[in-house]
């Protein structure tokens, strides 16, 4: 299942994305495309409501899908699941 979320910036990024999505779902077939923003995760499509809700709680929302002081506040919290990121690799 492919979905394109907003604020992936580097590999820290998506290294807790990666992390936490593994730890949530039980799955090591993640891919992650820093430059488009796609996450790529092999596992059943009826989960897709799960997997928004993790990345969104992490500050990662789908595209077009926040606004405003939504945005902003998945804006805060993407610097941090990045600089904790960095700190794991």
């Amino acid at each position: 299942m492919n979905l394109t979320v907003e604020n992936i910036k580097c590999g820290g990024c998506a290294n807790s994305i990666t992390k936490k999505l593994s730890s949530v779902f039980g799955t090591s077939n993640i891919d992650i495309d820093i430059d488009t923003g796609i996450v790529n995760i092999d596992i059943e499509e009826g989960r897709k409501g799960e997997i928004i809700d993790v990345l969104e709680d992490l500050g990662y929302p789908q595209t077009d899908s926040v606004g405003g002081f939504i945005s902003a506040k998945a804006k805060a919290k993407s610097f941090i699941s990045c600089a904790i990121g960095k700190m794991g690799k």
